[in-house]
């Protein structure tokens, strides 16, 4: 049954008819807005998690004083039970918390019930990667002919103006991020040739770029023969845009070096033409080059090298990507993956 929301943004003082929970926590609440500053929907969430906590002590016939650490406990408990998130249970006893602080310093309490208690840890999501073909599709799609999978008549006719120089970019760059998974600021701060201020770099005889990763680790990763290709192709280009400010390897219109909110539009605008489905994202072109290598290899501790993880827990979380996978193809492929009701 849902809980009624106690009056927040113009809360009163409290009517000679309310119960004296009711009036303190309304006073609490007017302490937040008043006192606090609390936004609207801070209070509207806090008020939720008070209307919660009163509801619990009077279906237990307990004052809000009364209150000690395992009512609580067992109370977080059966919201839990009752579906709530974790991150909606962190909220009520924040609210919970904060109130039984207030009502200390009011000299309500001695000790705060609520103190120690935790909730349960939210699940992290699983990083997003694109599918394979999703991947080849945006690394081999050509913005000089856009008819052929261009979103929509506006972004062919974007694409159909770029300039090759712009083309030859964009290529090397999404060749560059699926083929060795580098993170957006490795990209961005590799320098055309090495040299002695060269934060990152690459050597294409060896075909090898060296990274500075997290935590200033550097790593080697090797480039892919079609990254060698597109790199090739926009170094042969390169020099004919302003005279570069500095050795940067990936170059914005003025000849700057390329900046991180730059990368994200012209990677937004790629995906767009070719036709993805999915907003894309630089760090999702590291997610989708560790799982599909992950995929196609099962060497989890050659995936944390190449990525530059520190732990190898770190990497796991791709283990669950690819068992996403293997569980697709099962029940798409195996006779018995699906039961089929036989109606007795």
């Amino acid at each position: 049954m849902a809980l009624p929301r106690p009056a927040i943004a113009d809360a009163p003082a409290a009517s000679d008819t309310a119960s004296p929970e009711a009036a303190l926590i309304a006073r609490h609440l007017e302490h937040l807005r008043v006192q606090r500053r609390l936004a609207d929907s801070t209070l509207g969430m806090y008020g939720d998690a008070l209307a919660r906590l009163s509801a619990f002590c009077e279906r237990d016939d307990l004052a809000l004083a009364d209150v000690k650490a395992h009512h609580a406990r067992g109370w977080l408990a059966r919201l839990h039970a009752q579906g709530l998130g974790p991150r909606s249970l962190a909220i009520t006893l924040s609210g919970w918390r904060g109130f039984y602080r207030w009502l200390g310093r009011e000299g309500g309490i001695a000790a705060n019930p609520i103190d120690g208690l935790k909730p349960p840890k939210a699940t992290k999501p699983l990083p997003k990667a694109l599918s394979v073909d999703q991947a080849v599709a945006l690394a081999e799609h050509a913005p000089a002919d856009p008819s052929a999978h261009a979103a929509s008549p506006a972004a062919a006719t974007r694409s159909a103006r770029e300039a090759p120089w712009l083309q030859a970019r964009d290529h090397a760059m999404v060749e560059l991020l699926y083929s060795c998974g580098l993170r957006s600021a490795e990209l961005l701060s590799l320098d055309a040739l090495a040299g002695p201020d060269a934060i990152g770099w690459l050597d294409l005889d060896g075909a090898e770029a060296h990274v500075l990763g997290k935590g200033s680790k550097r790593r080697t990763v090797p480039i892919g023969q079609a990254a060698l290709s597109a790199l090739r192709a926009w170094l042969a280009v390169r020099e004919q845009l302003t005279p570069p400010d500095g050795p940067a390897l990936f170059l914005s219109r003025l000849g700057r070096r390329l900046t991180a909110m730059q990368l994200r539009n012209r990677l937004k605008q790629l995906a767009q033409a070719a036709g993805l489905p999915t907003h894309v994202h630089p760090h999702m072109l590291r997610h989708s080059f560790a799982s599909h290598l992950l995929q196609s290899s099962g060497d989890l501790r050659a995936v944390q090298e190449l990525l530059g993880h520190a732990h190898i827990s770190t990497t796991q979380v791709y283990t669950r990507l690819d068992f996403q996978h293997l569980a697709k193809v099962y029940d798409a492929a195996h006779p018995r993956a699906r039961r089929k009701d036989s109606g007795g």
